[in-house]
């Protein structure tokens, strides 16, 4: 597939002369709320995710995970993110509410195989959803989730690369329906409420239904469990308390003519010093400083948040009407406004941060200019503004989306047809307001003299509260008074908007003597705009890496691209009602696309259904898939603190001039003495993120293909039990990612110079913070594996009816290839591997939750019973063993413990799940009790120099422990 110029034509004739290949599997999950609801099959023609085909079956080539509203409802979740994100398909980390650092923004991202948020289409009721986030539909709204855990992008366009979700509203609802949610944690926190209305209307011409809703999460904070309350970092097989060395008494590199001082005159062997509380800062003397060590570091996690707060006010109005017999007016809208925010420990502070301090300021007393080393003389330094208060950024987000349009049918020579034609619109509006930043420009480090008082005297125009302030004891009064005078807060905004026109046609053409071959096609034409307007304060300056504020630096952005897509999609029934063949069917599709600046391509399919008995059903798909780059993957800026866990320069001893290494290691010293400091002290670098176009750097959309093959079998012998076993494989091209610091120095040392320039290092060969991390198209990745499920409703016993059911993934291999072509290029094998925060192979996390994960195994359990107006539900979850770490000179060795070679091995997780519920018909009432993990399993330890939140990954564990739920529905 090449993005250039061609015709739709040229590939159509491409389409209907190639082998039919691939296969696929369907894996079902579904649950009835009672055995008297189930209904009847009818011959109504339904089009089912993943084909643009309208057919009676429900089982077609086209793997779908079916999550029907009782299933929804049996769970207790307020929010459809909780509830997807529990699929076996979602693996190698999710953003969501647990998710603080790199979160607290409510929303919960949705990453099929592993590939990610921006890999997974997001659909409602058949078409784009601009937040893609499920949490901004309120749950009450949906009728049923269509998962499609394979790619689609002949069917539906950019994105659907690792699969689609497509969330199906309810409609012809007829009454009215108030429900209560209540929850809270076994630890009596965490407290959850939310309240649903919604009513309906039904007659011949149409109908209507909508519905509002209000839900609220209370935030928890780390100190609130014992495996979180401190960031505990293991080195060796030591673990240590603490996890920052910009502390509140600072973390101060120490002159060699002040160093004979300590340790009894053989320096300090870290090169710092942190003063002791209550010392003189402009003495430097054992008697106000020591030695900085690891037990010094300062303790973050405490006040960070391992459950942010959110607050959901929304809607939902869906509904149509008959203008004809053949012409119906339909509209689709839903609204959601969110509340949420993030919580961190206080601002950091130092040269880090951009902060110079004047060699020849009052409270220097080190007799060298403190700044990120612009000379090899200058010292470094950091500490923290713990009397300004806890960092936050609150967040308030509107989401809209709006569906509407006319649909109907026509008869050409006895030939049905139905065609649509609709406008899509999505917009969102995020503001952001950041608060426990320091405007660093009113904290004055210039030149100034130290009276015998202690105060400070300075220049003329320094404000005189400024003047008082002391770098290296932000402690002291006149520090406090100074770093209160500068506490601010910053406001920014970011809207989105995405305008799509589309129009639909799909009938039967003629027919076989298998049946009838039917097409289906239509045009999309599709905007996306972005614009981001940050507050003054926190605009990054790309010369520094810094901005005013010193922390979550961003960059006004602005733009956007149009899309034009033509596409059609073929069913021709091949055989049918013959010895051994009771069907065989093929389908052919194809989707042209054109996206502004980055040409044109084509994307094919092909699919196979194969039964040759009723009760075996083979199945096939091959599918080309691509993505453009998202308008984040353009335009965004801002500042990063990655860690990292080596730099190929230490030991440096110099290169050939133009070499991958010397590219490398500019300005680092060739007497091969260099060593990280990021590195060795397992601290965090400051760097910019910058989007291709901010770069500068050319990109282009990805592009692979995706494989699947598989059966379903539903033996006629044992009614009620079917099982599917699926094959499936993703190769993709020039993925499109986030060249982390780690992997910029990796790759570029390698041999990918084009990267080398993002490298900035300072005078002494450090890390700069105008080192850039660019998003570009870096590897392939290659993934493959199996997905089994098996479903059984036994017979009725007197007792009750029965329903059990499994589905589990297996990870057969996660490959990520950082530069193809390039010898000795790094190949990540990522299945079974926790890859740790900051590490080279946290290149493929897909989403920005700080670590991923990829277990061989993920699976799911549930039994349901019911009995007249009783029923419960019991469900398992499991998350598979895994390792962190390699052996030594593997690509996958990522320094657990600070040591090279360490592999940490951790076991598998199982959660269980109980709910019961009980209608009182009397009074149309229904209540449901639940307990979600039911044995309050405890997520594993990772420990802080491996993970961003909570010493373990909460994309992917439970953090909150046992928790109960209660529910009360009343109809009308």
């Amino acid at each position: 597939m090449n993005f250039r110029n061609n015709t739709l034509c040229a590939s159509v004739r491409l389409a209907l002369g190639a082998l039919v290949i691939g296969s696929l599997s369907t894996a079902a999950f579904a649950q009835e709320a009672n055995a008297d609801q189930a209904k009847s099959k009818t011959l109504e023609t339904v089009t089912v995710t993943g084909s643009l085909i309208r057919r009676v079956d429900v089982e077609t080539a086209s793997p779908v995970v079916t999550i029907d509203r009782a299933a929804i409802q049996a769970t207790g979740k307020q929010t459809l993110g909780d509830l997807i994100q529990q699929l076996p398909a979602m693996t190698g980390g999710n953003v969501n509410p647990q998710v603080n650092n790199s979160g607290g923004t409510g929303v919960s991202s949705i990453n099929l195989r592993g590939l990610g948020s921006k890999r997974t289409l997001i659909l409602l009721n058949g078409q784009r959803l601009l937040s893609k986030d499920p949490n901004a539909i309120p749950a009450d709204a949906i009728e049923r989730i269509e998962v499609l855990p394979t790619g689609a992008s002949a069917t539906y366009g950019s994105d659907a690369i690792g699969g689609v979700v497509n969330f199906i509203l309810r409609k012809n609802y007829q009454g009215a329906t108030f429900t209560a949610n209540v929850g809270q944690s076994d630890r009596n926190d965490g407290e959850q409420s939310g309240y649903t209305f919604t009513f309906g209307q039904t007659s011949d011409k149409g109908s209507i239904m909508a519905g509002v809703n209000y839900n609220k999460q209370d935030g928890v904070e780390s100190a609130n469990r014992a495996f979180s309350k401190n960031a505990l970092s293991l080195s060796g097989s030591a673990v240590s308390v603490g996890g920052s060395s910009n502390t509140p008494y600072g973390h101060i590199q120490l002159p060699p003519t002040l160093a004979g001082k300590f340790n009894g005159g053989a320096g300090c062997a870290s090169g710092y010093v942190t003063l002791n509380p209550g010392g003189n800062s402009t003495r430097v003397t054992p008697a106000n400083y020591h030695c900085y060590g690891n037990s010094d570091k300062y303790n973050y996690a405490s006040v960070n948040l391992i459950m942010t707060p959110q607050e959901r006010t929304g809607g939902f109005i869906t509904g149509d009407y008959r203008l004809g017999e053949h012409v119906t007016a339909y509209m689709d809208a839903v609204y959601e406004k969110t509340s949420a925010n993030f919580q961190l420990a206080p601002a950091v502070y130092g040269t880090g941060t951009g902060v110079v301090v004047a060699q020849d300021n009052a409270f220097n007393s080190f007799g060298r200019t403190f700044q990120t080393p612009v000379e090899k003389t200058d010292l470094k330094f950091g500490s923290r503004l713990t009397t300004a208060g806890n960092r936050a950024a609150f967040t308030g987000r509107q989401d809209a989306q709006i569906n509407t349009g006319l649909r109907g049918d026509f008869t050409i020579a006895d030939k049905n047809w139905n065609w649509d034609v609709g406008y899509n619109y999505g917009h969102q509006s995020t503001s952001i307001t950041t608060t426990g930043l320091i405007d660093q420009t009113k904290l004055y480090t210039g030149s100034s003299t130290l009276n015998a008082n202690g105060s400070a005297t300075c220049p003329a125009g320094v404000d005189a509260v400024a003047c008082q302030f002391n770098p290296f004891d932000n402690r002291s009064a006149g520090s406090v008074a100074a770093i209160k005078a500068a506490s601010t807060a910053a406001p920014s905004t970011v809207y989105q908007i995405q305008k799509t026109w589309h129009a639909g046609l799909s009938g039967e053409l003629f027919s076989l003597p298998a049946g009838a071959v039917q097409l289906a096609g239509g045009f999309e034409y599709r905007t996306d705009y972005v614009h981001s307007i940050p507050s003054p304060q926190l605009v990054v300056d790309p010369a520094t890496g810094n901005c005013v504020l010193g922390s979550q630096c961003l960059a006004a952005v602005q733009g956007g691209y149009t899309t034009k897509d033509l596409y059609a999609e073929a069913f021709i029934p091949v055989l049918a009602g013959l010895p051994g063949v009771q069907s065989l069917n093929l389908t052919i599709g194809d989707r042209y696309s054109r996206i502004q600046g980055f040409g044109s391509t084509n994307n094919l399919k092909f699919a196979l259904e194969y039964k040759p008995i009723d009760d075996l059903l083979l199945r096939g798909t091959m599918e080309q898939v691509f993505r453009a780059p998202s308008l984040t993957e353009l335009y965004t800026s801002g500042s990063d603190a990655p860690m990292i866990h080596s730099d190929p320069c230490n030991g440096y001893r110099g290169a050939p001039a133009g070499s991958p290494l010397a590219l490398a290691c500019q300005n680092v010293p060739t007497d091969g003495s260099f060593v990280n400091s990021n590195a060795a002290d397992r601290t965090q670098a400051g760097t910019i993120v910058q989007g291709a176009y901010v770069a500068g750097v050319p990109i282009k959309p990805e592009h692979g293909t995706s494989y699947d093959f598989g059966f379903v079998y539903s033996p006629s012998y044992v009614p009620g039990l079917s099982t599917t076993v699926d094959f499936w494989r993703v190769n993709l091209n020039d993925t499109l990612t986030t060249v982390g610091l780690q992997s910029l120095l990796d790759v570029c040392a390698a041999g990918v110079t084009q990267d080398c320039q993002f490298i900035k290092r300072d005078a002494t060969g450090n890390i700069s913070p105008a080192a850039i991390e660019p998003i570009t198209n870096l590897g392939t990745i290659n993934t493959a594996g199996i997905d089994w499920s098996a479903n059984y409703k036994l017979p009725r016993f007197g007792i009750g009816q029965f329903n059990i059911g499994v589905t589990a993934s297996y990870l057969k291999y996660y490959d990520l290839i950082t530069a193809p072509g390039v010898a000795d290029a790094d190949v990540y094998k990522n299945a079974g591997r926790l890859l740790p925060y900051g590490s080279s192979a946290s290149a493929a996390c897909p989403d920005n939750a700080g670590v991923c994960l990829f277990p061989r195994w993920r699976g799911q359990g549930f039994v349901d019973w019911q009995s007249g107006g009783w029923s419960a539900q019991w469900r398992m979850r499991y998350i598979g063993r895994f390792q962190n770490g390699a052996a030594t000179g593997s690509p996958q060795d990522s320094y657990p413990n600070g040591e090279s070679g360490t592999i940490l091995k951790y076991g598998a997780t199982v959660y269980n799940d109980v709910s019961i519920g009980y209608n009182i018909a009397l009074i149309n009432t229904r209540l449901d009790f639940g307990v979600n993990n039911v044995f309050d399993k405890q997520p594993p330890m990772l420990y802080a120099n491996n993970t961003l939140n909570a010493n373990t990954d909460p994309s992917s564990f439970d953090l909150m422990g046992r928790y109960w739920w209660g529910r009360v529905t009343v109809k009308f």
